[in-house]
């Protein structure tokens, strides 16, 4: 069984508490990262059917034997053949007549075939009921997120003696990539982004055969997945020697890092910490170049709630793990995004990324 074993009965209970409400009797979890983090199965593929009184996980062949080993919240592993028939057969035998079901997880080609196959029971989508199901993490889950974060720190802190002129954006990618699964990472949280030059003002750039040269701009943002929860941070160089221009800009996205990070603490809401942030460099007259939220939540999922952004109602708890990256991107000539990924506590913040975030000269 895995270690969080003795967290399922309580995720359990308050799911049911919280979402089998008025006449719903049964959850549907499609969504792979919940149906770990309520039963512990870490495959790739199957159905976690919650219900008032017992629950049931469903997988095909591929995965019986796997999920016997690992599965600690699911009181059956049911083996089916094909995947919407297998579910369909469970709920018709159950004679429910409302079961809710994860939207965002299902294809609509996927929701018609059930549907067809349950025309007397009523499903019921939920999506924002869901959003704050792992958004709060327990001290295993800390644990694990800070191991994840430091080690990634590491690797890139180890890759950046290896930096220099003539490498391509692909070659530093790829060093870093290496050095974070050699030191033990079970693979990389999303693409790598390596981008130098003007190719740091696209904010999803690919690294490409770019080769970096002396007074480029080169941001670096990366993560790593350890014990399946994900590292994610940001940080921007540059080779050889600075701009006035980005310098002052640097310090600029420095400010409103520090001052968001700075406001982090339970209470405070989502939209204030992206105020702050926005504020800041608005106030520098750059606003029309920070052109994305400034931070999200980072678990399971390197992207899930709580989203820090102007229209997110939602306030920060003790427990949450959030990033902070705001960032400025001037279209041709360079951009700038420095991120940390942080720890709410009930009066602060904690810094899990270490990498140094001081404007760095390779």
């Amino acid at each position: 069984m895995p270690p969080e074993a003795a967290r399922f009965p309580e995720r359990l209970a308050r799911i049911r508490q919280s979402l089998l409400v008025e006449d719903l009797e049964a959850l549907l979890f499609l969504d792979m990262n919940n149906i770990r983090y309520l039963t512990g199965f870490t495959g790739s593929d199957g159905a976690f059917l919650l219900e008032r009184g017992r629950s049931l996980l469903l997988v095909d062949g591929r995965y019986t034997t796997q999920a016997g080993e690992e599965v600690g919240g699911a009181d059956v592993v049911h083996q089916y053949h094909e995947k919407v028939a297998g579910i369909a057969d469970i709920l018709l035998d159950r004679a429910f007549a409302a079961v809710g079901f994860e939207s965002a997880a299902i294809s609509f080609e996927t929701y018609g075939k059930l549907a067809a196959k349950l025309p007397s029971l009523r499903l019921c989508p939920l999506a924002s009921e869901l959003v704050s199901i792992r958004a709060v993490k327990d001290e295993l889950e800390i644990s694990r997120l800070r191991a994840a974060a430091a080690l990634a720190s590491r690797s890139l802190l180890e890759t950046l003696v290896d930096i220099r002129p003539g490498l391509r954006e692909s070659d530093v990618a790829l060093e870093l990539e290496y050095r974070m699964r050699r030191n033990g990472a079970a693979g990389i949280s999303f693409p790598t982004i390596v981008a130098a030059g003007e190719n740091s003002a696209l904010p999803h750039a690919t690294p490409g055969a770019r080769k970096l040269v002396a007074g480029d701009a080169l941001v670096i943002d990366y993560g790593l997945v350890l014990d399946g929860y994900h590292s994610d941070e940001t940080c921007t160089f540059v080779l050889g020697q600075a701009s006035p221009a980005f310098t002052a800009a640097y310090e600029v996205v420095r400010e409103a890092h520090d001052r968001a990070i700075e406001a982090v603490q339970a209470g405070v809401s989502c939209a204030e910490i992206d105020r702050i942030a926005r504020d800041c460099i608005e106030a520098a007259g750059l606003g029309r170049f920070f052109v994305h939220t400034t931070g999200h939540g980072v678990g399971l999922d390197v992207h899930e709630p709580p989203r820090l952004a102007a229209a997110t109602q939602m306030l920060l708890e003790a427990g949450m793990v959030v990033n902070i990256e705001p960032g400025v991107y001037l279209p041709g000539q360079w951009g700038i995004r420095i991120e940390d990924t942080v720890l709410v506590r009930e009066r602060d913040c904690e810094i899990l990324t270490k990498a140094p975030k001081e404007l760095t000269i390779l």
